[in-house]
């Protein structure tokens, strides 16, 4: 197996007050390298605890994670600071971009945590940046693009330090329909040229993009199964 990503009896517990509240149980999945992956469930079900401990962002109570060979569960804070910022590109539903810095700035951020040199980072932003499609509004800040363009830079700035893992949560929820299909073709595009895409949402026609749908309930995988829709249309 070419797994990027295995998890081993995840379990995450969260405490309030002396109540303990159990998110996930016992969460055993593998996902490969270059595989297209929609993570499902209604509010309450661990969607949103399960990407968090994709990400990094947090820590499972128990198990064990192994990013790209890596045992992510047993690093710490700054460790894990370090495989966010250089394995895993966030694309969030607020776009989480800085409002008084323009797109190609914005962009330009991740790179400057991972301290690449001023004229690499500037190159690599305006590559991304074409790459998405805003060739021409590289110097407008957020306010003055719309919602899909604003998704375009956040997904830019995403992919600008070639990480192993594009991790999108509700990545359309602040967006039209048509504009979401636009954001979900370019997802593909994205897949296609290589990329390991993990998708959060609650929208059946945004999991129909990918290649595996993994639904979840209470804490638990519910299943887990191949979009043949999508794979046949890729062997075509």
């Amino acid at each position: 197996m070419n797994n990027i990503i295995t998890l081993d009896n995840i379990v995450k517990d969260y405490y309030i007050g002396k109540i303990v509240v159990r998110a996930l149980r016992s969460i055993s999945l593998g996902i490969n390298k270059n595989e297209y992956v929609a993570i499902m469930g209604p509010s309450g079900s661990g969607k949103s605890t399960l990407m968090n401990l994709l990400g990094c962002l947090d820590t499972p109570t128990e198990g064990k994670y192994v990013l790209n060979s890596k045992d992510v569960s047993k690093l710490d804070d700054n460790q894990l600071a370090d495989i966010r910022n250089n394995e895993i590109g966030f694309v969030f539903q607020t776009f989480n971009l800085l409002p008084r810095y323009n797109a190609l700035e914005n962009v330009m951020l991740p790179l400057i945590y991972a301290g690449v040199p001023k004229h690499d980072r500037i190159v690599r932003a305006k590559q991304v940046l074409d790459n998405v499609g805003l060739t021409d509004r590289m110097e407008h800040k957020p306010n003055e693009l719309s919602g899909g363009q604003r998704q375009r830079v956040a997904l830019a700035r995403a992919l600008v330090n070639r990480p192993s893992i594009i991790l999108a949560d509700e990545p359309t929820g602040n967006l039209d329909s048509k504009t979401s299909l636009d954001i979900m073709n370019l997802f593909d595009e994205i897949h296609s040229m290589g990329n390991t895409i993990i998708i959060v949402t609650h929208e059946d026609f945004i999991a129909r993009h990918a290649e595996r749908i993994i639904k979840l309930m209470d804490g638990e995988i519910e299943s887990d199964m191949a979009n043949e829709d999508v794979i046949e249309k890729a062997a075509r």
